[in-house]
């Protein structure tokens, strides 16, 4: 896609070249991130008995959380890279800005952590009894 601001890039938007990239990026996460790939796999498996006992409302705020927090690994992850890039000797200002980055992403992770924990507690007397 043309960035109108740089002027680079592609002429055009094209949706289904858009969701390859979207694919691409988050194959690329789930393959050499192992903390996104776990926590996908937990979010998967705590979807599964809610949306087996039709808790539709709950399965939504799995979803929500679970993208929430994958986005906040993946600008995370992002953010480090960049900042490695552009700085690869130790440097004060680029570790305050990683810091940063990885508190976000603390953030979005203890808030799926608690959904997941609310959602299990919730789910719990069906799948024992």
């Amino acid at each position: 896609m043309k960035n109108k601001f740089l002027e680079t890039g592609e002429h055009g938007y094209h949706p289904l070249r858009k969701f390859k990239i979207i694919l691409s990026g988050l194959r690329f996460a789930v393959i050499y991130d192992f903390s996104v790939l776990y926590k996908i796999i937990l979010s998967i498996l705590l979807l599964i008995p809610v949306m087996l006992y039709k808790e539709w409302v709950d399965a939504s705020l799995i979803i929500l959380a679970t993208g929430v927090m994958i986005a906040g690994e993946l600008f995370n992850t992002a953010i480090e890279a960049v900042c490695d890039f552009m700085e690869t000797q130790c440097n004060e200002k680029i570790r305050i800005i990683k810091d940063i980055a990885a508190a976000a992403a603390g953030i979005t992770i203890f808030t799926w952590l608690v959904v997941l924990l609310i959602e299990f507690i919730k789910i719990l007397p069906h799948i024992t009894g």
